[in-house]
């Protein structure tokens, strides 16, 4: 049997930890969350004759000294976990900062490896990292790789299985003298209790009580161990306090690694004094304080003119291809209900939300390539000024911007806001960012009603809808948290080309959740629609309309008839009472029950709603999604269709987000105020553009 290596990767945000993983060839990769918490986790599965290594990648951290929830979730992974060995990975460009971190992993004394990935960059700039000159230093295996280029990559697996049959490398990393003259008497204290009778463990704990790690001073509070140690804790404090006139130890300790990380960039890293880089001088331009905005917008507009533009090629393919299946199953298969349940239920249903996954994939696609680039921290940075005037900061801008993407990560997102009043803000109006799920929904309403400008109508609708959310923003922080934003610092990493692997690996996998959810939940909310559109059975109606259509003399007759037939079952089927019982809700905003139905169904997931509009307009097409769009122009008003984008655009998003917003706000108030407004606001804006619309004759 092979044995097992558990791995545990961490690093700090932005070092290219996902592209890093992406580009070892073959191996597997799963996602799922913590034990515990809604933050996801990558797994990385590396097969070898002799051994299975499972590599589990921490969310980004920063230093041991957490701050945000992602933070803690690495932290406690880190320290109470079993796994066999650690991956550092550092970015080449910011060597010295990310060693910072370094520092604190090497001082808990397990067997380590440190990638330093980016090399490339670091070559362009005419500069050398001396791996030899890292690895004595450290004390541990370095490895000079660049995920981009796939470089030093296949040397990973390796390195691993070979530090894994190592031993412990031995401590290179000391304080100053008056520092470890405490961490001594602190580590020698600490091994008088059981649970400390490793030194190197001992040692540990006392740099982390040092450091004022509160995580590890609860540990210790609660042990008889305390009594003696809390004493001379204290006295150390003070001591140390004097001694460096700092405040804290924890500054102390942070000023002791920035004086070693620089010293080992002075050794290991050798660069060239560059005037001006280009990144710099492409910086000039796109976060020009005049131009920024502008160049913003435009990239934005350009990205959904692609959208429509390349997205729509495909359609056609895709809705031939499951209106030939429909057909072939209605061929195949005996007369009756599941003929009927799969032919104008399932894949109607399906097809009518799948058909939309090409510019749902472009629309990602395009918002990975800017991410990749580096070119969001910078909009991020750009946008902050103006965030702050509607309440916001600008760290608020990265959920948001996920917020067109998928509104749950964007909650989580959410997080690295530590202000509270600043958090539950930016969460109340991420629902105001179309997500891509709403994004068939748009596509649907354009192509019947604005086949000419599909692409600015597209973007007019985005910018209309994040516009109002900051709008929203504004008068929650002028009326329910009253206060300025805290300040906004952010790092900006420098440009980079994509991994094109990276980009491909992540819309695989977001097609394939796509496509699962289409072929499950779709597909099952599809089957509910079906049998509540077809029962109960009306023999009476059918009796009736049988005999008008012998009498038919033309085809088109009996067609007429047939429709006729089949809109009236439709009216009287369960599915027909609920739309009615629901209509007068609906109804001043121009919508028929059929719509009403549609709109409901979406608070599950908003992709139900093209899905349940293709099964109830459908009617007389058998299987197929073809007509859709026509259906759509002829059975709703464009006033309606109008007062439908604008609900779509507002009101409340689907259960997962929802739970996710639960899940991250505990207070009920909020919670409550999140599950109203944004369904009243939405009717109340349906209705004033219903109304406005028709006063100017539409």
């Amino acid at each position: 049997m092979s044995k097992k290596i558990k791995v545990v990767v961490a690093g700090q945000p932005n070092v290219g930890k996902s592209s890093l993983l992406n580009a070892i060839s073959d191996a597997k990769l799963h996602t799922g969350n913590f034990s515990g918490v809604t933050v996801e986790k990558t797994i990385v599965e590396i097969k070898t004759d002799d051994y299975n290594i499972e590599m589990v990648d921490l969310p980004g951290i920063y230093s041991l000294n957490v701050y945000t929830p992602e933070e803690q979730v690495a932290k406690n992974y880190l320290l109470n976990e079993k796994y066999d060995v650690i991956i550092n990975i550092v970015d080449a460009n910011a060597l010295s900062r990310n060693l910072m971190f370094s520092l604190q992993l090497l001082d808990m004394q397990k067997k380590m490896i440190l990638i330093v990935n980016m090399v490339d960059e670091i070559d362009k700039k005419g500069g050398k990292i001396y791996k030899d000159k890292l690895e004595t230093l450290l004390g541990i295996p370095v490895l000079l790789v660049s995920a981009k280029e796939g470089r030093g990559v296949d040397k990973i697996a390796s390195e691993i299985i070979k530090s894994y049959n190592t031993p412990s490398p031995k401590n290179k990393i000391y304080y100053s003298e008056r520092v470890e003259l405490r961490i001594d008497r602190l580590s020698l204290a600490l091994q008088k209790s059981p649970h400390f009778k490793n030194p190197l463990y001992a040692r540990f704990i006392a740099i982390r009580l040092l450091d004022k790690d509160e995580d590890v001073y609860k540990i210790i509070h609660d042990l008889p161990i305390w009594i003696e140690i809390h004493e001379m804790l204290e006295k150390m404090y003070k001591q140390l306090d004097a001694e460096f006139d700092e405040d804290s130890t924890s500054d102390i300790f942070s000023n002791e690694r920035v004086a070693i990380t620089h010293n080992l960039e002075m050794e290991a890293l050798d660069i060239p004094e560059i005037k001006e880089t280009l990144s710099e001088k492409i910086d000039n331009i796109l976060i020009h304080p005049l131009f920024g905005i502008p160049i913003f917008l435009f990239l934005m507009w350009g990205l959904f003119q692609t959208t429509f533009i390349l997205g729509n090629i495909p359609m056609d393919w895709i809705d031939g291809f499951f209106s030939t299946v429909a057909d072939y199953i209605s061929f195949i298969l005996p007369k009756g209900e599941f003929n009927s349940l799969l032919t104008q239920g399932v894949i109607p249903a399906v097809d009518a939300v799948v058909m939309f996954l090409p510019n749902i994939l472009i629309l990602f696609l395009g918002l990975n390539l800017l991410e990749q680039t580096g070119y969001m921290a910078r909009a991020a940075y750009l946008m902050d000024g103006f965030l702050k005037k509607f309440g916001l900061q600008g760290k608020a801008f990265v959920p948001l911007v996920s917020g067109f993407g998928c509104t749950v990560p964007a909650y989580m997102a959410a997080r690295t806001l530590k202000n509270p009043k600043d958090k539950i803000i930016t969460m109340l109006v991420l629902g105001f960012m179309s997500c891509g799920a709403r994004l068939p929904i748009y596509v649907l309403i354009i192509s019947a009603f604005f086949p000419k400008h599909p692409g600015n109508v597209l973007f007019g609708i985005y910018i209309g809808g994040a516009f109002l959310g900051l709008i929203v923003a504004k008068i929650l922080r002028t009326v329910l948290f009253k206060g300025e934003p805290e300040p906004f610092v952010m790092e900006i990493p420098p440009y980079r080309f994509p991994s094109f692997k990276s980009l491909f690996m992540d819309l695989w996998i977001k097609t394939k959740m796509f496509l699962k959810k289409a072929g499950t939940f779709i597909a099952g909310a599809a089957m509910i629609i079906w049998f509540l559109s077809t029962y109960p059975h009306h023999p009476n109606i059918i009796k009736t309309y049988e005999n008008k259509i012998e009498l038919a003399t033309t085809q088109k007759q009996k067609n007429i008839l047939h429709n006729e037939l089949n809109a009236n079952l439709l009216a009287n089927s369960y599915l027909g009472d609920f739309g009615k019982f629901i209509e007068p809700v609906f109804k001043p905003l121009g919508f028929d029950w059929r719509m009403s139905v549609s709109v409901i169904a979406g608070l599950a997931a908003k992709e139900t709603v093209v899905s349940t509009m293709g099964t109830l307009y459908a009617v007389g097409n058998n299987g197929s999604n073809k007509g859709l769009i026509k259906k759509v122009r002829k059975n709703i008003d464009f006033k309606a269709a109008i007062a439908l984008i604008v609900i779509i655009m507002i009101y409340s998003p689907c259960v997962a987000a929802m739970s996710t917003f639960y899940a991250e706000v505990p207070q009920w108030i909020w919670r409550t105020f999140y599950t109203i407004y944004p369904n009243v606001l939405a009717w109340l804006l349906a209705y004033l553009v219903y109304n406005v619309l028709k006063i100017f004759g539409y």
